[in-house]
């Protein structure tokens, strides 16, 4: 599988953007599909992920219900809506993809890791 991430940019705090991530191959919706995220200096952390059963888990200390994580099998695709940005959520934006994964936090869970989108919120 490769995973094409998309739709980073510069935007100022309290604006939104939806990013994509469009995955290869025939086999997309057996895929559980996870978000990171990772700062300058900091660790890579976990965002959101959505399971092949479109089981949904968010992490409960990074987006405190500000990004919402979706699916689209036919495009092969998986978005993270996110609105209310701080400057505080500066950072590259990975997805990840495990197969036959119902969506967990870790990162050792996923096997194949887009290129990264950057995002950029000024204050």
């Amino acid at each position: 599988v490769q995973l094409q991430a998309s739709g980073g940019g510069l935007v100022q705090a309290g604006d939104s953007l939806r990013l994509s991530c469009a995955a290869s191959g025939r086999t997309f919706s057996s895929y559980g599909m996870g978000w990171f995220r990772q700062a300058p200096g900091k660790e890579r952390e976990f965002i959101a992920a959505i399971g092949w059963n479109d089981r949904i888990t968010y992490s409960p200390h990074s987006v405190e219900g500000r990004f919402t994580i979706s699916r689209d099998n036919a495009k092969n695709t998986v978005y993270l809506q996110m609105n209310s940005l701080r400057p505080e959520d500066t950072a590259v934006y990975y997805c990840a993809a495990a197969y036959g994964s119902q969506g967990y936090p870790e990162i050792k869970a996923y096997d194949y890791w887009g290129q990264g989108t950057q995002v950029t919120v000024s204050s």
